[in-house]
């Protein structure tokens, strides 16, 4: 027998789980389903930085910004720019005026977990497949050999969304960047001189197609993606698993680089490797019954404008509120979403890949100086 959700979302990622909490502050139960054994299995990892006009907004209507406050990383919002040769070109620093406040993945994950009912996760939960019943409602069967019926069916499950072939037969496609994906922990004291170019908040050093972003994490590690322009197979000629050779195999690609900058691989205690994805810029789907998308399943982007989970969380958001708003009209408040999720997730695509031409171009480095040195107009 399935057990049956009015509404089922599938994915504990930021996006679903702030439209579980913004039903919930409205009066509407939902069920959420997640992959991941427990909300300790991994580490939810990197830094964020919440935009006032889009990730801010959905905690507004979550009743958590408040609370959101207490977890800033305090300085995240200072910034550094640097050359190939470690040489500062910008520096910005945090005064605590900006509209980017920073915080730590984890702990904003954590606070919205928090704000559930007991209950409303149910962890451990991979969906195999996702089928039409026809009236708008849907079936979603997992790998431990249960299965849900529901009215509504929300796919929150990022990028390789389960749930997106109900809609759409797009797929991401790789965008040419490869990360490889670094941590140096206890940074002050194991990694000082690291720490110290890297800086209290976010690092970009950029030069030919390549180049290095970090982050100081709210833990004293420092997070850092040595980025390249790779073929899509690059990565798969690199044993990940030998720390050494993967720190030479990326290391190549940096010849001539500072040393201070090097050490930011050559001095990593972990490196995982990680290709850049995206899904077609405008990409949208015919409105079908019972079913819609929210976060990185609809609309999956490079990370170079930022916007990644400062949109799934506003989409969160606001499908709750239409489904609030619509009381018992689905197919209106699916209507009214969408309407405002295609064009804004588009106009973020648009933004994110013009960003990766720029960053990665030849002219990368001189072109960010340009765009945080030409005053507020620019930016």
């Amino acid at each position: 027998m399935s057990a049956h959700h009015p509404i089922a979302i599938i994915g504990a990622g930021l996006g679903g789980l702030t439209a579980a909490r913004v039903l919930h502050v409205n009066g509407i139960q939902a069920a959420v389903f997640e992959l991941e054994a427990s909300a300790e299995a991994r580490t939810q990892g990197g830094m964020l930085d919440i935009h006032k006009e889009n990730g801010q907004k959905a905690l507004h209507a979550a009743g958590l910004y408040e609370d959101f406050l207490k977890i800033v990383h305090e300085g995240g919002q200072e910034m550094r720019l640097v050359g190939p040769d470690a040489t500062v070109h910008v520096s910005e620093k945090d005064d605590g005026t900006g509209a980017r406040p920073e915080v730590d993945r984890g702990d904003l994950r954590d606070l919205l977990l928090k704000s559930l009912p007991d209950g409303t996760i149910r962890w451990g939960r991979k969906v195999t497949g996702a089928r039409a019943l026809g009236d708008g409602r849907h079936e979603v069967t997992f790998a431990d050999g249960t299965a849900i019926t529901t009215d509504l069916l929300i796919g929150a499950d990022g990028a390789w969304s389960r749930v997106r072939p109900l809609l759409s037969d797009a797929t991401p496609a790789y965008t040419g960047i490869s990360f490889a994906e670094t941590d140096l922990y206890d940074a002050e004291a194991r990694h000082p001189r690291s720490a110290a170019v890297v800086g209290g908040g976010f690092f970009i050093s950029l030069g030919s197609g390549r180049g290095f972003l970090a982050h100081r994490e709210t833990d004293g590690s420092l997070h850092v993606y040595a980025a390249l322009k790779a073929e899509e197979g690059w990565l798969d000629t690199v044993d990940f698993t030998d720390l050494v050779a993967a720190k030479t195999a990326v290391l190549a690609h940096f010849e001539g680089w500072h040393k201070d900058l090097r050490a930011l691989v050559a001095d990593a205690d972990t490196i995982t490797p990680r290709r850049i994805h995206a899904l077609p810029v405008g990409h949208r789907w015919e409105r079908i019954a019972g079913v819609t998308l929210l976060g990185d399943a609809a609309h999956v982007m490079s990370p170079f404008a930022g916007e990644g989970a400062n949109l799934a969380m506003l989409d969160g958001a606001e499908l709750a509120e239409a489904l609030a708003a619509h009381p018992g009209d689905t197919e209106a408040a699916l209507t009214a979403y969408e309407q405002t999720l295609f064009p804004r997730s588009e106009a973020s695509a648009v933004e994110s890949a013009a960003s990766l031409e720029t960053m990665f171009g030849e002219r990368g480095l001189e072109q960010m100086i340009e765009f945080f040195t030409a005053g507020p107009a620019a930016a």
